[in-house]
């Protein structure tokens, strides 16, 4: 079966083509400033052809169709029509309460996400622009929306209510509600496949290091904690957000500095991080370069953004009372062995021992970087959100048809 895969911005579209029977991806591309005149369209496929298109996208529909053209293209394309696309799987970033698994998208669905536009302003109106749009553009394949906060819905209270008064929650929804839930989703199930063992005899800790990035700890295959909160701002240091703050700290900025809180927002998502602290780059290869120049906020930063993660991984362990596995993923997770070192020194207490022999900083490959005798397997798994989203589609449709038969 065909899925197609969609990851929709408020100027961008993301996709992949995935043949969900192979577990195999076909294509994928990504068109970007969208609503200019040179929006640029990127294609590639699995055999290595990579092609780059400046053309103009108005809107999502219109970036809809040039995807369908490239993907069914005669010579450059993997498909012969569209009707071999069986279903579609959109990524969306917040469900809310509402939504605690996949779903199968509705009328009813679709106006419930718009009632959660409040929790992610930025990202949930350009998730809806793109179910629209693949509804005018291929009517007839049915749609599921995959969301990032749903892996998260099974924590108990005590670990989402904050402490401030109840009615907060009550009446705004405010609350934890944790994102990266398909990243760690997919990469828990890797490593029950790696370890040879039921999800639900696991207790581990998924760290997704990348520009974003979040902890969780999974407990017999549920999530029961995680770093982010109510938006991916609360949590570890990060490329360029602040992570979490003293409170008020916020008005102490804002007044200090004169800004407003548009602007502090700004500085807190988009100019803190490990680029507020090393004043030189959000990227970890830029920081490694420079801290072995000698740079020391550059060496600050990578240091305090490898505290952080190791603090939440101590804290989840201790609420599981353990663990089998550590987890590595994402860019910095995938590809720094520097920062797997820091964050994996000193834990003999807790039986992680890693093999510097092992850790190595391959890309794309499926590692145990633990020592022979360490009782903590510490992996490093490739996350793929895409194959995980285009997995939820499967089992969505599946049990959908289950259900209609009965």
């Amino acid at each position: 079966m065909m899925v197609l895969v969609i990851n929709a911005g408020s100027s961008s579209l993301k996709y992949q083509l995935i043949d969900i029977s192979q577990q195999k991806l076909l294509a994928k591309g990504m068109c970007e400033r969208i609503g200019f005149e040179d929006s640029i369209h990127t294609y590639s496929k699995a055999d290595g052809f990579r092609e780059e298109t400046v053309l103009a996208l108005h809107n999502q529909v219109e970036s809809i169709d040039a995807m369908l053209k490239m993907l069914t293209d005669p010579e450059k394309g993997v498909i012969s029509s569209m009707n071999e696309i069986k279903a579609i799987g959109h990524r969306i970033v917040h469900g809310g309460e509402a939504f605690n698994q996949s779903m199968l998208i509705d009328n009813e669905v679709l106006e419930v996400l718009r009632q959660c536009i409040d929790l992610a302003p930025i990202h949930n109106p350009a998730n809806i622009m793109g179910i629209e749009a693949c509804r005018q553009e291929m009517p007839d394949i049915p749609m599921v929306g995959v969301f990032d906060t749903a892996f998260h819905q099974t924590m108990e209270p005590k670990a989402f209510i904050y402490a401030i008064p109840y009615e907060m929650y009550k009446k705004h929804g405010i609350r934890k509600y944790g994102f990266h839930g398909t990243s760690h989703k997919y990469v828990m199930k890797r490593a029950a496949a790696m370890l040879g063992r039921p999800v639900e005899e696991l207790k581990l800790v998924s760290c997704h290091l990348g520009n974003g990035a979040s902890i969780c700890a999974i407990e017999y295959g549920k999530s029961i904690d995680t770093s982010m909160g109510f938006t991916p701002l609360s949590g570890l240091a990060m490329g360029t957000r602040s992570g979490t703050i003293d409170p008020a700290l916020i008005s102490f900025i804002m007044d200090k500095e004169g800004m407003t809180i548009e602007e502090t927002n700004t500085y807190l998502n988009r100019k803190s991080g490990v680029l507020g602290i090393s004043g030189i780059s959000s990227d970890f290869r830029d920081l490694l370069k420079a801290s072995g120049n000698g740079n020391v906020r550059a060496k600050l930063a990578i240091d305090v953004f490898a505290y952080r993660v190791k603090k939440y991984v101590a804290e989840y362990i201790g609420i599981m009372n353990g663990v089998d596995a550590i987890i590595f993923t994402a860019g910095i997770g995938e590809n720094n062995s520097l920062v797997r070192k820091l964050v994996t020194d000193n834990m003999d207490y807790a039986g992680i021992k890693c093999d510097p022999a092992k850790n190595i900083s391959d890309t794309g490959k499926e590692m145990d970087i633990s020592t022979d005798d360490s009782p903590v397997k510490i992996l490093v798994i490739p996350t793929n959100e895409e194959m995980e989203i285009a997995l939820e589609v499967e089992r969505v449709l599946t049990e959908n048809k289950t259900t209609q038969r009965a």
